[in-house]
């Protein structure tokens, strides 16, 4: 599971660098994935948004809807 959970995490760092940003996986423990924003994503206003209703979200719908995805300083 980590492997596609890994794999559609780069599919999604497009998106966040189209947009100045990016994220840093610091870390996958079973369900629970730890990631950190970075550039434009970092110090954004929106970047709980981003992390529950468009990482996570795609992550649930893809690999497990039991999937969570924490946001790390």
């Amino acid at each position: 599971m980590e492997k596609k959970i890994r794999e559609t995490l780069e599919e999604l760092r497009v998106h966040l660098q189209a947009d100045g940003g990016d994220m840093e996986i610091v870390g996958v423990d079973g369900k629970k994935v730890s990631l950190r924003l970075k550039g434009a994503c970092g110090c954004c206003p929106h970047a709980a948004i981003t992390i529950k209703e468009g990482i996570q979200r795609v992550l649930r719908e893809k690999i497990d809807p039991e999937i969570t995805v924490d946001r790390v300083e």
